[in-house]
């Protein structure tokens, strides 16, 4: 494979286009540049090409997941389903991925943490959580160590419930308050519980328990 020309690119800092004879193109960074030591005119080996290739497809993987990272935390398995969705192959989005987690840019533990912790303040259950820890790809043997970080869920369902019946309530609001909380994640009878913790704190002394 025969380089005809290498061009810098406009709208990439630090990027250059390769251009063979073949009328094949790949993008490449400076460091790639001088590590192959590539310049218009040499011939490169299959070996060489394929190589070349691949470093350069790895290192777009790269630079596309920090520019992904910058936005919001994502897990391993995410990382992998946007880079391929991208465009970028699976063999770089792999590599991408185990290289993310090995300088720690990407920890699925403390990532898991985060999703249950962010969850349990807005006031949802366990099953509602386990939904949000399968969407997000976060590896089910972390999910349990998480899932035991859940301080403040049933205050967090009471407050739900006190924001819910606010403007006053009757037997089909507590009925629907319950069946709100279950949407949520939580189970029949902690959304009862939650419901019966609010009628308890009630001034209103003939409430009721449901």
């Amino acid at each position: 494979m025969t380089i005809e020309s290498i061009t810098k690119q406009k709208d990439k800092k630090g990027g250059y286009t390769i251009t063979f004879e073949d009328g094949g193109e790949i993008s490449v960074t400076s460091s790639l540049l001088a590590g192959f030591g590539v310049y218009p005119g040499r011939d490169l080996t299959q070996d060489e090409y394929e190589e070349l290739c691949a470093e350069a497809g790895l290192s777009s993987s790269k630079a596309r997941a920090m520019r992904i990272l910058a936005h919001r935390d994502i897990s391993k398995r995410e990382i992998e389903k946007r880079l391929i969705s991208k465009g970028e192959t699976t063999e770089a989005a792999g590599q991408t991925a185990a290289w993310l987690e090995s300088i720690g840019a990407i920890n699925d533990t403390e990532y898991a943490h985060s999703i249950v912790h962010h969850y349990v303040k807005k006031g949802y259950g366990i099953a509602r959580i386990r939904e949000e820890l399968y969407k997000r790809g976060i590896e089910r043997e972390l999910w349990e160590d998480a899932l035991s970080d859940t301080d403040g869920m049933e205050d967090a369902a009471y407050e739900f419930v006190a924001k819910k019946l606010s403007g006053g309530y009757g037997k089909d609001e507590l009925r629907r308050a319950v069946k709100a909380l279950c949407a949520r994640g939580f189970s029949y009878e902690e959304a009862r519980s939650a419901v019966n913790k609010f009628l308890e704190n009630l001034d209103d002394a003939g409430a009721g328990a449901i």
